[in-house]
């Protein structure tokens, strides 16, 4: 690898605001193709914007939980081009004096360990703006079909600085801002439905060297999975071209996700392309410092502070806190379970392995696992269910039967234990004739605990817990054992 790559990235986030951006009209996911439009969206004679302030709002928090500067004063210009998708021909957009300025997000280098201070570093963004979505379009074999549903949605654009030097950074950055602005509730980043997209400049320059290279950007961008192959084929594209003594071409390119490859789509447009100039009709947004602070005590914990809480605060490891913390139901969910009891270790073991177990198997064959909220299972189910484990109403085995049982019906553990008759036994004659049983019938693992073998003994509890179906207290059972043992009866 004669060549290192220099990334930046513009990633777009569908606000979670009721109406558009600059219309009373509404947007909703998989609505009838032109039916959530208005004489505004669709650029009719004599229509006004009106702006949206809760889309100002919240594109302004998504600034100040990057560390962004939130500008005293923004503006709107219009981007014009001509494209089907396009219906006034121009974009609304802040070009010259966008809302947020500067700013920079804690991401998990790639191959992090235990270490989560050691393993993270922090990617300088350049800005973040507030623009319109464009319209749709559907291209068959023999038309291409526009649905305007989604123009006029209102979208944050974040832009970093070309300072992400491989594929699997662009993949730690897009997951982190991912969970960080899901967390805060901006948006739901659904790429599957459009509400998060990431086009990718990507460039090759000579090892040593400072100055970039020449970029192309992979547009529209519409996974994470297709950011990093098209980055990586992008990559492999110019060190191919760079090789053989010819010059890289600015250009835009689009990504063909079916056949792994990119295609030329125009010549990088320039900013006198769009002729951009202020919009007339819309006035500069003077923003309310006091309304900013306001916004800024109300910002909720971000995901990597919230993780080293949970090691520091709960000694929990770093493979518990990871998984926790990568999805904010699961982790608010724990939040709600310790606040009803107070056992993190327990029940963050519970949810990182047992839920996301039952989350996994219950999806359907080929879809991608249940979310939480899909489930009956509710925080005070887990809390019960470790306090019954740790009073010793039953075993750990016990409580993984009745897990299952939990997650499929929403019962209470104490409702499903009466039912079965899962409680666990702590007569210690029964418990003793079956372990003097257990050891008349295994003297090789008697000897091999004798001789300092102390896993050997677990060969003699195994026939203990099948007699009993598991319900003989495992603490019971190993002082019998032992003493039973040592005393050579």
């Amino acid at each position: 690898m004669k060549y290192e790559v220099v990334i930046g990235l513009e990633i777009h986030v569908q606000l979670k605001t009721k109406t558009k951006m600059f219309s009373a009209a509404p947007y909703n996911y998989g609505a009838e193709p032109n039916t959530l439009t208005d004489p505004v969206v669709l650029g009719l004679p004599g229509t006004l914007p009106v702006l949206n302030y809760t889309a100002i709002e919240k594109c302004a928090e998504l600034g100040l939980m990057l560390g962004c500067k939130i500008a005293d004063v923004c503006k709107w210009d219009r981007k014009n081009y001509f494209y089907p998708d396009s219906p006034k021909n121009y974009q609304l957009t802040q070009n010259e004096q966008p809302l947020c300025v500067g700013g920079s997000i804690e991401i998990e280098m790639p191959g992090a360990s235990r270490n989560i201070e050691g393993a993270h570093r922090w990617v300088e963004l350049n800005r973040i703006h507030l623009e319109e979505d464009p319209g749709k379009l559907t291209h068959t074999a023999f038309d291409s079909l526009i649905d305007f549903n989604r123009a006029g949605v209102p979208l944050a654009e974040i832009v970093t600085e070309p300072n992400l030097y491989s594929s699997s950074e662009a993949v730690a950055f897009l997951n982190a801002l991912r969970n960080l602005i899901i967390f805060s509730g901006i948006s739901d980043c659904d790429m599957e439905k459009g509400q998060m997209r990431c086009d990718a400049n990507v460039s090759l320059r000579p090892k040593g060297l400072e100055t970039l290279g020449t970029r192309t950007e992979m547009k529209n961008l519409n996974s994470i999975s297709n950011v990093k192959s098209a980055i990586e084929y992008e990559m492999k594209r110019q060190a191919e071209i760079l090789d053989s003594g010819d010059k890289v071409i600015q250009e835009t390119r689009r990504w063909d996700a079916a056949k792994n490859i990119s295609l030329s789509l125009r010549s990088k447009e320039e900013a006198h392309d769009y002729r951009y100039f202020p919009d007339p009709d819309l006035m500069p947004v003077v923003m309310d410092k006091a309304r900013i602070e306001v916004l800024n005590q109300m910002l909720p914990e971000r995901p990597f502070d919230r993780q080293r809480r949970y090691q520091k605060d709960y000694d929990l490891p770093y493979t518990i806190t990871s998984v926790l913390c990568a999805n904010h139901q699961l982790s608010d969910f724990f939040e709600e379970t310790l606040g009803l009891y107070n056992a993190p270790k327990a029940i963050a073991n519970y949810l990182v392995n047992d839920l996301l177990r039952e989350l996994a198997s219950n999806s359907e064959q080929g879809a991608s696992a249940l979310s939480l909220s899909e489930t009956k299972l509710k925080p005070q189910s887990i809390a019960e269910l470790v306090e019954v484990v740790e009073s010793g109403l039953i075993s750990k085995q016990i409580a993984k039967e009745v897990f299952v049982e939990m997650f499929a019906s929403g019962a209470l553990p104490k409702s499903i234990i009466e039912s079965k008759g899962l409680s666990q036994s702590n007569d210690s004659s029964e418990i003793e004739a079956l372990c003097l049983e257990a050891i008349a019938n295994n003297p090789k693992a008697v000897g091999q605990f004798k001789d300092g073998n102390i896993k050997a003994i677990n060969a003699l509890k195994g026939p203990v817990m099948k007699a009993t179906q598991g319900k003989a207290n495992p603490a019971i059972l190993d002082e019998l054992l032992q003493k039973l043992i040592e005393s050579g009866e």
